[in-house]
């Protein structure tokens, strides 16, 4: 019993033909795409709304250069945002509870932001490694803790986004089958369960929506220490 509650997690395959590809481009098909007529229908018009407002807010910390970023870093809470909210519906994989899956994205993405930081200005890259005003004999500690920690933000990335849904997941799975468990021997404790459930969701479905805005966020401050 409690490895099927891990099931949901496993990658699908269709004769031994990995489906990742496949559920991580098909939530693309869900998206209207704008039309030439002059006047779009609502659907269109909340979703430009939405994408001029998210881009409006992501790129007010950023000079010009990181504006350069704004189709990627939109795109990129598109995509986690779908894939968070659909991993929601029953009997459906969630691509961004896969570890390998968020550090692919986390990973080239921050290891641009310092490429970028390196190249334009090596003098304010390098010294955030080394806070100023520090002791002389406190330079070579922190600048290890500095390397150090800047080396973990891609992990911390990816393992953020993966705990917060695999837990959500798994506290789903489990008070649905009590509550399943519970319907024939004890109702009123049942329905209770299943409120609580329904109250889960709904925080689930708010983690879904705020773990992709903080993924696209951390990314932008870590390219706005880098332009």
């Amino acid at each position: 019993m409690m490895l099927s509650f891990f099931d949901q997690f496993s990658s699908p395959s269709l004769l031994g033909i990995p489906l990742m590809a496949l559920a991580l481009s098909l939530p693309w098909v869900l998206y209207p795409t704008p039309s030439s007529r002059w006047l779009n229908n609502r659907m269109l018009a909340l979703q430009g709304w939405f994408i001029n407002r998210f881009t409006q807010q992501l790129l007010l910390p950023l000079n010009v250069g990181g504006h350069k970023w704004a189709l990627m870093l939109t795109s990129l809470m598109l995509m986690l945002l779908t894939q968070n909210m659909l991993g929601l519906l029953p009997y459906t994989f969630t691509p961004t509870t896969q570890l390998s899956l968020n550090m692919a994205l986390a990973v080239p993405l921050w290891l641009a932001t310092v490429i970028i930081g390196l190249r334009n200005q090596p003098t304010i890259a390098l010294g955030h490694l080394l806070p100023e005003g520090t002791p002389t004999p406190l330079i070579p500690v922190l600048i290890i803790i500095e390397t150090i920690s800047l080396f973990i933000r891609p992990l911390a990335l990816g393992v953020r986004l993966t705990a917060n849904l695999t837990a959500g997941h798994l506290l789903i799975q489990l008070i649905a089958t009590a509550a399943f468990v519970l319907l024939p021997l004890m109702p009123a404790v049942a329905i209770l369960t299943m409120t609580l459930l329904f109250l889960l969701t709904l925080l689930e479905v708010a983690v879904a929506m705020i773990q992709a805005y903080v993924f696209v966020l951390l990314l932008s401050l870590y390219l706005q220490e880098n332009v």
